[in-house]
């Protein structure tokens, strides 16, 4: 089961998104599903998620990648890449923190068949639940600007069903590993 709900952004001209739901792993189980690494599991599952890489690594916390996307609802919104700095930090309850903000970068220009889109401040969040070791509450935020020309009624309907399918999927996913 998973929560989502929005605002308009303060950052940009879209909303900030949020979604919350307990998933059925340890925060480390869902954590190594959702790390933005390179050869992460996160390809694997996350329909929305294409290809990952680093383009840079600043520390063992912080480095800059470039996300890239498929097309999606049913091609309406096309293959799009993002650019972020991204920093992971875990706080001594256990929980685990990814957040990212867009940024430019001289070794990653924008790419041909891609539509540069740049997300603002956002993140995920997994969060211990007290008591129960094997269960996990995951906070996400989202504010993209999906970029491109894509009316705001077709931005407005796909992200609640894409955060809906990123908690299903990530379920299924972990639920494989547990197998």
């Amino acid at each position: 089961e998973v929560a989502v709900s929005w605002r308009p952004s303060t950052e940009f001209a879209g909303n900030l998104y949020k979604g919350e739901g307990i998933l059925p792993a340890s925060p480390c189980r869902v954590w190594e599903c959702i790390k933005p690494v390179a050869g992460g599991l996160r390809t694997k599952w996350d329909q929305n998620v294409k290809d990952f890489e680093v383009i840079e690594a600043i520390s063992d916390t912080v480095s800059v990648c470039r996300t890239t996307t498929p097309s999606a609802c049913m091609r309406i919104i096309s293959p799009r890449e993002f650019v972020d700095v991204v920093v992971m930090k875990q706080y001594e309850d256990g929980t685990m923190l990814s957040a990212a903000t867009n940024v430019e970068h001289p070794l990653c220009p924008p790419q041909p068949n891609f539509v540069r889109g740049f997300n603002y401040p956002c993140g995920c969040f997994c969060i211990p639940v007290p008591g129960e070791p094997d269960r996990t509450e995951l906070l996400t935020f989202f504010q993209t600007d999906l970029g491109g020309y894509l009316p705001q009624t077709v931005v407005d309907s796909f992200f609640p069903s894409s955060i809906s399918g990123f908690y299903s999927n990530l379920t299924k996913a972990l639920k494989a590993l547990k197998a």
